[in-house]
């Protein structure tokens, strides 16, 4: 039953990851030139840029940025996922990093070294600030007047920054661009674009395109640091157009030294102090953006009576990953047992709540084909298919491709 909870624990992260995850899908090496688009800079390569971005030895800096977040969600999905702001509810930085999956943030940076790095969430009057400084990691909600603390003796000592890293570079233009190379093969097309001016400095950009069809992601854009190689701007594009569905980039850089009390920290006055990470965050409890109080999607209200465990309370939750790059698809063989015309006698029952109808109704229209038949839950990134027979496949790609993988995977 700890493994199910565990499994159901995940996939409330999954569409943030994703969104991560599937930008840094891939790259093979295409040599063309930045064209006369912004600043006049010498020509560059893909590659000198790439080995450029690698070579950037920057660990010192402050400024702002904005993230925006256009994922095309339902209405009560984006509810759930707290559109309204990042300040006010629980201080641990689980349940505030999640909501940058929808709307727009402005935030202000500042790191000094691996040791030392500080991201403010503002939200109006309100801010949320998650810092880290040698062995204390502090998460502080202004408006609700909360403080999470976290000891970790390792990241003084240099030792297991991953956590640590996740936190707090996870939301920034630099870590997400790092994400996209780390992972650098043959599935993507990458070229110089046009140069450009981010926060008042002049950058070259690198353009990844798939190669593959059938992606929901038409590029991703790096703006780099035309000096210091610092990637400045990242912007995930639709394959259907329209505005970024992730456009994340500094405002204003500076890349001198911080003060040291930039990331100093002291719990104010009555302000409630959670001491224990680890049972702070395990129920994977929050606030919506307008205060309510949510559990995730796992317990949602109606949610379990409607699907019958079909998170993952099954017998199944074996997972099997199709494809790959930019084409990935997982297929998740829930084992609930009970397939969508169930889902839908039982959403519509005169006992059923509100909740689990909602919740159906946000599935989007019915599919068929030789797997049978099916609801594809659709977004700007990531679609899923759920077929009747209580299978999922889900990936950053079109319904057209979900539909072939059902077929060819049934």
């Amino acid at each position: 039953m700890a493994t199910n909870a565990k499994t159901r624990k995940a996939a409330r992260y999954a569409v943030p990851v994703a969104v991560a995850g599937v930008a840094a899908a891939t790259v093979a090496m295409v040599p063309a030139f930045a064209n006369s688009g912004g600043p006049d800079l010498p020509k560059m390569t893909a590659q000198q840029l790439i080995e450029k971005v690698a070579a950037s030895d920057v660990q010192q800096l402050s400024g702002s940025a904005k993230i925006s977040t256009d994922l095309g969600l339902p209405k009560l999905a984006s509810g759930l996922l707290g559109g309204g702001g990042v300040a006010g509810g629980s201080a641990n930085p689980e349940d505030k990093i999640a909501q940058l999956a929808n709307g727009s943030h402005t935030v202000r940076v500042a790191a000094d070294g691996p040791d030392r790095q500080k991201l403010t969430f503002v939200d109006g009057k309100d801010e949320y600030s998650l810092i880290h400084n040698g062995a204390d990691v502090w998460g502080y909600d202004s408006k609700a007047n909360e403080v999470w603390h976290e000891k970790n003796p390792g990241a003084a000592a240099g030792k297991d920054q991953k956590k640590t890293a996740e936190r707090l570079g996870g939301a920034s233009p630099q870590q997400l661009a790092q994400d996209v190379l780390k992972a650098a093969g043959p599935t993507t097309d990458v070229s110089v674009g046009e140069t450009a001016q981010v926060a008042g400095r002049d950058a070259y950009q690198l353009v990844l395109k798939p190669k593959q069809s059938g992606s929901t992601v038409g590029s991703v854009k790096i703006a780099v640091d035309a000096k210091n190689g610092v990637p400045l701007r990242v912007q995930l594009l639709a394959a259907e157009g329209g505005k970024p569905i992730v456009d994340a980039g500094f405002t204003k850089v500076d890349f001198a030294k911080p003060s040291a009390d930039t990331f100093a920290f002291t719990a104010p006055k009555g302000a409630k102090v959670t001491e224990d990470a680890a049972e702070a965050g395990k129920e994977g409890h929050g606030k919506d953006g307008h205060g309510k109080e949510f559990k995730g999607l796992d317990s949602f209200p109606g949610l379990d009576a409607l699907t019958g465990g079909m998170g993952g309370a099954g017998k199944g939750g074996e997972t099997k990953v199709l494809g790959e790059g930019w084409a990935t698809i997982a297929r998740i063989d829930t084992g609930a047992g009970k397939g969508l015309q169930d889902l839908e006698k039982s959403a519509n029952g005169k006992d059923a709540p509100k909740e689990a109808k909602q919740f159906f109704d946000s599935l989007g229209g019915k599919v068929t084909g030789k797997f049978g038949e099916g609801r594809v839950f659709k977004t700007r990134l990531v679609n899923a298919l759920i077929t009747d027979d209580g299978k999922v496949y889900v990936g950053a790609v079109t319904k057209d491709a979900l539909v072939q993988a059902a077929d060819a995977n049934k």
